[in-house]
């Protein structure tokens, strides 16, 4: 169904989702393929190894690179699909987290091929998979995941403590350094990515947009306009709106941190739980939330839900009808999101609503099943007031 949409054998309505594809990533493939980044580019914000993704078409030179990326991103769905019925394979063929895949990317669309974060959520669901069997090899994925997007090193929060913690940790480090060096040594521009993603502004599909938006039907004067390769709010408060959320955003890298620290019970699925929970965080938090934000969201979330032990169930369901609204509002109904009116401003509220709950039950669910209950004073420590059993005679 996604391959007919984005090779519009089915049309499906809205704003056109293949522009980054035939447009955007087919004009940097072959500043890449020579060797260099396109650092005086301000759409090019994605770590360097964004680059080996993008010129990966090229591997099929009997087709031209867009229908060759849309091939990919299939392949890419399928491996992710394969993973997660290999592992309840291993497990009584506990299916939740296979169907939760294939209801995410059906609901988001056409928008799952027609970006490169399909590829980039393969990789993190592998890393999760991994860490249970070879720390080391899940540390890896996750780095290699990282050279991507940035996002799947925070996969790694919930390892086991001790050697497993220790050796996912430093293969991810690794990986990440490697990588880092090789690119900085061989491809110019490696790290122009950080300049363009500071300076970008508020997405009108964010939590800090949704609030401007309201803010338009209250007397604000801003407006919106294409800035730094997406739709942004342009105005008086909008830089002091985006700082909030890059507080937000820190917030909530600090409680993720305190959890690690007061964490004492791991389970099988805590790994998973947590990765979910720190990816969800910074996505509610982030000054963009863009639709293909929810791909990763739905791979990790998958993930979860392959385990019995996870405690992320209704925060994960809750990403299915976040998923749906989220193609309303890119690419069904996008021209009523960048006008603010009632529908738009009532597509994005639900779904940052969605988001933003199944955030606070994620953060509320891994803090209470992992981290211990303090005691109060009028209960006594466990196993105090137990008889003794006296030895006989």
């Amino acid at each position: 169904m996604l391959l007919l949409l984005v090779f519009g054998l089915v049309p499906f309505p809205g704003q056109a989702v293949v522009y980054d594809v035939s447009a955007v990533y087919r004009h940097w493939y072959p500043t890449l393929l020579h060797g260099a980044f396109p650092a005086h580019d301000v759409t090019w914000q994605y770590p360097p190894g964004a680059a080996a993704v993008l010129v990966a078409p090229g591997a099929l030179p009997f087709l031209d690179y867009t229908a060759a990326f849309f091939w990919l991103a299939f392949l890419a769905d399928a491996a992710v699909f394969a993973a997660l019925l290999h592992d309840a394979a291993r497990r009584s063929w506990r299916l939740d987290g296979a169907w939760v895949w294939v209801a995410g990317t059906a609901l988001l669309g056409p928008i799952v091929y027609a970006r490169y974060d399909i590829m980039a959520t393969a990789v993190g669901v592998a890393a999760l998979l991994l860490l249970r069997r070879s720390p080391t090899a899940g540390g890896i994925a996750a780095g290699a995941g990282a050279l991507v997007k940035l996002w799947p090193l925070l996969l790694l929060i919930g390892t086991r403590p001790g050697r497993a913690t220790r050796r996912a940790w430093t293969a991810a480090g690794a990986a990440v350094a490697g990588g880092a060096l090789l690119f900085l040594a061989a491809m110019p521009g490696a790290f122009s990515f950080l300049t363009f993603q500071r300076d970008r502004g508020t997405e009108i599909e964010s939590l800090g947009g949704l609030a401007l938006h309201l803010a338009r039907h209250t007397g604000w004067h801003g407006v919106t306009a294409l800035h730094y390769g997406s739709i942004e709010f342009l105005g008086p408060g909008v830089e002091a709106v985006s700082d909030t959320a890059l507080a937000l955003s820190l917030l909530a890298f600090g409680w993720l941190l305190l959890w690690r620290v007061r964490a004492r019970v791991f389970t099988a699925a805590t790994p998973y739980d947590a990765g979910f929970a720190g990816v969800l965080l910074f996505t509610t938090t982030s000054r963009v939330i863009s639709p293909q934000y929810l791909v990763w969201l739905v791979g990790v979330g998958a993930v979860c839900l392959s385990r019995r032990e996870s405690v992320m169930r209704l925060p994960v369901l809750l990403l299915l009808p976040a998923a749906l609204l989220t193609t309303l509002e890119f690419p069904v109904y996008f021209a009523h999101v960048v006008s603010s009116d009632l529908l738009g401003v009532a597509l994005i509220l639900t779904r940052n609503a969605l988001l933003l709950t199944s955030a606070i039950l994620a953060s509320h669910r891994l803090w209470t099943a992992s981290a211990p209950v303090p005691l109060t004073p009028t209960s006594p420590p466990v196993g105090a007031g137990r008889a003794v059993p006296r030895a006989p005679g």
